[in-house]
């Protein structure tokens, strides 16, 4: 998507950056010779043009999702989490149907042979989640996540429940690569400094945030387990918090999502995540406004 290209000129050579897709094309200027650090440059003018498509599409969906009454909102909220705590608990192998999920969450009803402990984390989950959406923290610190995990496993889990983990993780039939768990603690101070720096808005997005915190957090996998939904309620959190409509990762869009995070995290390559991210995340919420 973006080439290095030479011109001449009275017999002097110049090099360019050049950006071309679907009949748009930006160049930047390099210097008379190739510099070391062209990868990054590439990188950070592909992200510079992308940001300038996506920018209109998500203030359209912002403006589009800004008109919808805070009391709606709040309604809006309890229906999405049914949606959202199905797939997110489905993607980490719950056995709940969407039907059993929606009949437990909104009428309490317990479906038949099913394991209590899938039951006890969906129900935990919805309460999670309603309750931070209704009511953002005004910060998100390590504290709060490791309550928020607490919360959510500690009757199902409780002897990893929102504590940093002390081992090894792997995912069966993955070839991601996690931190050794002695890194995760310095790491996951890093990661909120990060969270909660001003240079972490300063050029992206809100949704851009999301984004990469899902995958910057999810790559530290911090816990022995509910990796991914924690990482999901924090993607949330940011969304909600800005004045965006949330994010449901649906179940039945798992293997793509499965493939671009395990690619992304061999090369641990955060822009490719969020460019299918931030597409993904414009394509749920199209019904505000805003198309690309």
């Amino acid at each position: 998507m973006v080439s290095v290209v030479k011109k001449v000129k009275k017999g002097a050579a110049y090099h360019y950056l050049r950006y071309h897709i679907a009949g748009l094309e930006k160049t930047r200027y390099l210097g008379r010779s190739i510099p070391d650090d062209v990868e990054t440059r590439k990188r950070e003018f592909e992200l510079d043009m992308l940001r300038l498509q996506w920018r209109p599409v998500l203030e359209c969906i912002r403006a589009g999702y800004a008109k919808v009454p805070e009391s709606q909102r709040i309604d809006d909220y309890e229906e999405f989490s049914y949606r959202f705590t199905h797939d997110t608990q489905k993607i980490e192998g719950s056995s709940l149907t969407k039907k059993e999920t929606y009949e437990l969450l909104r009428f309490n009803l317990t479906p038949a042979q099913k394991p209590e402990s899938d039951m006890l984390e969906a129900k935990i989950h919805h309460q999670v989640f309603t309750d931070m959406a209704k009511k953002p923290p005004p910060r998100l610190d390590m504290r709060r996540a490791m309550s928020w995990h607490k919360t959510m496993f500690e009757k199902t889990k409780p002897e990893i429940a929102g504590v940093l983990r002390r081992h090894a993780v792997f995912i069966t039939g993955s070839d991601s690569r996690f931190p050794h768990h002695q890194f995760v603690p310095a790491l996951a101070r890093d990661f909120f400094k990060w969270l909660n720096s001003r240079d972490s808005l300063k050029a992206m997005s809100p949704v851009e945030l999301a984004g990469t915190a899902h995958f910057r957090f999810v790559n530290i996998h911090p816990f022995g387990d509910g990796n991914g939904r924690t990482s999901r309620l924090l993607m949330n959190y940011i969304l909600v918090k800005d004045g965006y409509p949330p994010l449901n990762i649906r179940f039945s869009d798992r293997y793509q999502y499965y493939c671009v995070l395990e690619k992304r995290n061999l090369q641990y390559d955060e822009m490719h995540f969020l460019k299918w991210f931030v597409k993904y995340y414009m394509k749920r919420n199209g019904q505000y406004g805003g198309s690309m």
